[in-house]
């Protein structure tokens, strides 16, 4: 019984000291890659806001942060990324797999740039489409629209061909490019802004 019990204790001992170290090493390995991770994070947004301006070199001479209340009553962020050019905005909404995150790009009178997507969940071949699919000189071309005169697919009776098999995906884009319209233009509904430190993009 004496050999049992010190061999429990001996294990016990054994697997804290391994779950410790391991602890420790992934600490280590966080705190090391973590700086390289936001300067990389930051890279891609500076490289976004620049290609939906359509611009090699812009600053961003201001950044505001819009927060609004959705219908149901769900908080809705909007951050916008003022330059000489207009604003870069970011917006999400949920798409068909889950949620979908923008970057659009407005001149001054709040026609589109161009835009990129940030993240998205939706089905590869169909949903993920959406990265290309409402592009210049594509099916669903948007770039030079104002969401002002509506941003609504053919299916619902407005002018944008929804993307092959994937309406709920296009709905879901087309929407949070209009939000990202009203944010800059100041017609969210229940808005509250608060503007954040001047930041350059080189």
């Amino acid at each position: 019984m004496k050999k049992l019990e010190s061999s429990l204790i001996n294990m016990t001992l054994v697997l804290t000291c391994v779950a410790v170290v391991m602890g420790g090493l992934l600490a280590f390995v966080n705190h090391m890659t973590s700086g390289p991770i936001e300067d990389q994070k930051k890279l891609a947004l500076e490289n976004g806001i620049k290609t939906v301006m359509q611009a090699g070199q812009l600053t961003v001479t201001q950044t505001d942060t819009v927060r609004t209340t959705d219908s149901k009553g769900k908080e809705q962020i909007y951050i916008i990324y003022n330059n000489e050019k207009g604003a870069a905005v970011q917006s999400s909404t949920m798409g068909f797999g889950g949620e979908l995150k923008v970057l659009v790009g407005f001149d001054a009178e709040g026609n589109i740039l161009g835009y990129t997507l940030l993240e998205h969940q939706e089905t590869p071949g169909l949903g993920a489409k959406a990265d290309q699919w409402f592009q210049k000189g594509q099916k669903g071309d948007i770039i030079g629209k104002n969401p002002a005169q509506g941003l609504t697919v053919s299916k619902d009776g407005g002018t944008v061909d929804a993307i092959t098999a994937s309406t709920i995906t296009s709905r879901a884009f087309l929407l949070a490019v209009t939000n990202a319209y009203n944010a800059y233009k100041g017609n969210a509904s229940d808005a509250k802004t608060g503007a954040t430190k001047s930041a350059s993009a080189p």
